[in-house]
């Protein structure tokens, strides 16, 4: 890189005139913003100078879309920049959505009947605890919506999921308030809406499941029973006849006593088929 000395200025006024002090060849420079910026050493000037030559967005657009919620990364890709460029002007942006993250909470939950005693911060670590999250691995984050009110979201992940809950902002006196602006954030405000799932305990596939009985469950099974379905004919060539004179008597179960558990008498065979009572035992 050679070294030009500063002869002076253009005869138009517009422009500086440099030599080659080896070859005598002389040079017209530019005296535009950002030879005044170079001259100065302002290197954020020379970088705003740069994006709005090769980019249509300028830096106050870029700035106002930060801080509405995009990412250095989305304004770089609609601004056709590199994301250094970007971070330049993005970087009070993203500490001014960081601090607004934070003021809020320390902001009070608004109930049905004033602002919460506890701040947001406050409820939302309990809830985490019921749950079983782990608060330390959410982030906090914030941006201004289109009515100029102020968003706060928290995200966490729950197993495989990723979760967000947002409120709204509203700075004022004694930190200001929240309000909730999905069903993510009612929940966890609610820390009484939240029910501990039932352990489900998975079974061996090789092994059947046994069910243990209970006072609804057991089975009836009586000691005894006496079986009253009707007892099938013999043949007719090996009916014995019934005595004329005696009336026929169907056999009866002797009455169980009370309180004792002792089997009923059944009858004999022979004794069904002559009709009569056994007069043994």
């Amino acid at each position: 890189m050679r070294a030009l000395r500063v002869v002076g200025l253009h005869e138009d006024g517009k422009s500086i005139v440099c030599e080659d002090p080896a070859s005598r060849t002389r040079f017209l420079l530019p005296a535009d913003e950002r030879l005044r910026a170079a001259a100065r050493g302002d290197i954020t000037r020379l970088g705003q100078i740069e994006i709005e030559s090769e980019s249509q967005m300028r830096p106050r657009e870029i700035q106002a879309r930060i801080r509405a919620g995009e990412s250095v990364e989305q304004v770089a890709s609609s601004a056709g920049v590199t994301v250094q460029r970007v971070e330049r002007f993005a970087y009070p942006v993203l500490l001014e959505r960081s601090r607004t993250a934070e003021l809020a909470q320390r902001a009070h939950p608004v109930r049905e009947d004033g602002p919460d005693v506890q701040t947001l911060g406050e409820v939302v670590a309990h809830s985490f605890g019921q749950r079983g999250h782990d608060y330390s691995q959410a982030t906090w984050d914030s941006w201004r919506g289109d009515d100029g009110k102020w968003v706060v979201v928290l995200s966490w992940k729950a197993g495989r999921s990723d979760n967000r809950a947002h409120w709204s902002f509203s700075p004022g006196a004694h930190g200001g308030t929240v309000q909730a602006l999905d069903e993510n954030a009612e929940v966890l405000l609610n820390p009484n809406a939240y029910r501990a799932p039932r352990t489900v305990r998975a079974l061996d596939p090789g092994r059947e499941a046994v069910v243990q009985p209970t006072l609804d469950s057991a089975p009836d099974e009586p000691v005894a029973k006496v079986i009253d379905a009707p007892i099938t004919e013999p043949e007719e060539d090996v009916e014995p006849p019934l005595p004329a004179d005696e009336p026929e008597e169907v056999a009866e179960s002797a009455p169980r006593a009370k309180g004792k558990r002792s089997h009923p008498i059944v009858p004999s065979w022979e004794d069904v088929l002559l009709g009569v009572r056994s007069q043994r035992g």
